[in-house]
């Protein structure tokens, strides 16, 4: 089906760990997605959907178990399921207890959904939250360097400078830095990552449709520096990092203003009193803190910087509740309904 003739989005969910909510909140999402003519089909173990689905009283009639990725999508009042991989035991998937298998099948099904978002056989991949420790300890091909979703499917397809953006209708967040020990955070920051992380969510802003973007960067240091009694990141890199930015938004025109450095506090105040559109946060928790005080369940985890569409949850596996039946899905269908607006973004920019 070419593009043209493409008048939903198909997208390919990866499950997340098997043993966490994953699969409830996988399954809970996409069929309220359905309804409104977004087509998913979940890529992982059909047991464990099964097993969510029977856990929240949900018809097994409205799923469709199918055998590869070109029968994915057919039905319009059913969501697809496709298990690339071969059926996990009881035990492999018990609530709470994440496993060797589910963390080699967890890494498998994201490759899958990938590479079915890469062929163009999907038009995003959307992944469900799991358990770093259990892939990195599976024995997987490439598993002992999984640090996250967006440094593995960055690799995966070849883009060089993935940016990891968290979004809501009021703000986002972009990160220069991401899942790093906090003691190399200052030597990771340099000219040419504060840049990329600034034009890119400067782009994503602009693509859902805020014109101007208005873009403001935090400081790495306290009150940004103070003049550099307390660091000078902010002189020696933040900023020409903005003035390398302003050129590629001009470059790719885009309709942005970007200010800073200032105090990441004062960002983030003025960002969530409507003042910006975005923060460009210098490393993970400087950006996440504020973000799950604020939004938790409402933003949207995007992978900013490849040549496909990657959206995610911004929560864990949860294992705590895991199988109580109070798994809540608002996230996942927050990222859905992203990755079908940026796909509806693309179509728009492509002509």
């Amino acid at each position: 089906m070419s593009d043209e003739a493409t008048v939903f989005s198909r997208l390919a969910i990866s499950l997340g760990c098997p043993s966490g909510v994953g699969p409830e909140v996988s399954l809970l999402a996409a069929l309220r997605a359905n309804q409104h003519a977004i087509r998913c089909a979940l890529i992982g173990d059909s047991g464990a959907v099964l097993r969510a689905a029977t856990l929240h009283g949900v018809d097994p009639e409205r799923l469709a178990q199918v055998p590869e990725p070109s029968a994915c999508f057919q039905d319009p009042d059913r969501v697809s399921i496709l298990c690339p991989t071969q059926p996990l035991a009881a035990e492999s998937i018990a609530f709470g207890s994440p496993s060797r298998e589910g963390g080699r099948a967890q890494l498998e099904w994201i490759n899958f959904a990938t590479q079915m978002t890469v062929s163009r056989q999907a038009d995003a991949i959307v992944t469900g939250p799991v358990s770093k420790e259990a892939i990195a300890r599976s024995g997987a091909p490439g598993a002992e360097a999984f640090a996250g979703h967006t440094e593995h499917i960055a690799r995966l397809v070849g883009a060089p400078e993935p940016i990891m953006i968290f979004v809501t209708d009021a703000i986002s967040v972009a990160l220069v830095t991401t899942h790093l020990p906090l003691a190399e955070v200052a030597s990771a920051i340099t000219v040419q990552a504060v840049a990329t992380a600034t034009f890119r969510a400067a782009e994503i802003v602009y693509m859902l449709g805020k014109s101007p973007a208005r873009v403001v960067v935090a400081s790495l240091n306290p009150h940004a520096g103070e003049a550099g009694m307390f660091g000078n990141e902010e002189r020696a890199v933040i900023a020409p990092g903005i003035a390398k930015a302003n050129e590629s938004i001009r470059q790719a025109r885009v309709e942005a203003v970007v200010h800073g450095p200032i105090g990441a506090e004062t960002a983030f105040r003025k960002a969530f009193d409507g003042h910006y559109d975005a923060v460009v946060a210098m490393y993970h928790d400087q950006g996440t803190i504020p973000m799950k005080v604020r939004c938790f369940g409402k933003a949207v985890n995007v992978t900013a910087g490849m040549p496909i569409i990657r959206t995610s949850v911004d929560h864990g596996t949860a294992y705590d509740i895991a199988g109580k039946g109070t798994a809540e899905s608002q996230s996942m269908y927050e990222a859905i309904c992203l990755a079908d607006k940026l796909v509806a973004a693309r179509r728009r920019m492509r002509g």
